[in-house]
């Protein structure tokens, strides 16, 4: 089915720090909106008033010393109210909702990385959200030392305190990684895994490819 005939298309970004989603996210709403799409751009943690509150607590280096399970915790409770009044809605509307970051993420930073049961978070994940899932998620993926430099110089240049995970020990993001390869390759029919370590515009390209 093309694109101009699937109004309310659900369409995540994943992948560990520096893999370029937000670039990604710009890129494809602009490409979408020229086949006349009405496309919401949103990220997590965020994307409502009260989401965005939790975010500050989840991202900033000074949020405070979560574990891995109140990191879950916090992160469905904001992700609720996320699909509740934007995601859903949008949806609902034939909308199409581009999102950095969704469920996959708290699957593989405090799931794969952070040790929390997977289980627990499909269970947690139920009473949330239900079964909603994105229609397809993107996963930018490259070396977690080559991202973690990309992300520092990013932070660097824009004097942002958002660098709690960041700031994590290479065996962190180098699980991270492996745990996003891990749910592509339990997705298959759902999941596209780029390589971003390419050119920007062949990142693109590649993603608009699988689209069209």
């Amino acid at each position: 089915m093309s694109l101009e005939a699937r109004p309310g298309m659900f369409i995540t970004f994943e992948g560990g720090e520096g893999g370029g989603k937000s670039t990604q996210i710009r890129t494809l709403k602009t490409k979408l909106e020229t086949l006349k799409h009405r496309v919401v751009m949103t990220r997590e943690p965020g994307g409502t008033p009260e989401a965005e509150k939790i975010r500050r607590l989840l991202v900033d280096r000074a949020g405070g010393d979560w574990s891995s399970e109140a990191e879950m915790l916090l992160l469905f409770a904001a992700r609720a109210m996320h699909v509740r009044d934007l995601i859903a809605p949008s949806l609902a509307d034939g909308k199409t909702v581009l999102s950095d970051r969704f469920t996959d993420s708290t699957r593989a930073y405090q799931g794969y990385a952070g040790g929390v049961d997977l289980k627990l978070i499909e269970e947690i994940k139920q009473i949330s959200i239900g079964a909603l899932e994105p229609d397809i998620t993107f996963i930018l993926d490259l070396p977690a030392e080559v991202g973690l430099s990309r992300s520092n110089r990013r932070h660097e240049k824009g004097g942002t305190t958002e660098t709690r995970f960041e700031d994590r020990e290479i065996a962190f993001h180098e699980k991270l990684r492996q745990g996003f390869l891990d749910i592509a390759k339990t997705n298959p029919e759902r999941c596209v895994v780029i390589d971003a370590t390419q050119p920007i515009d062949a990142v693109a390209d590649a993603i608009w490819d699988h689209l069209t």
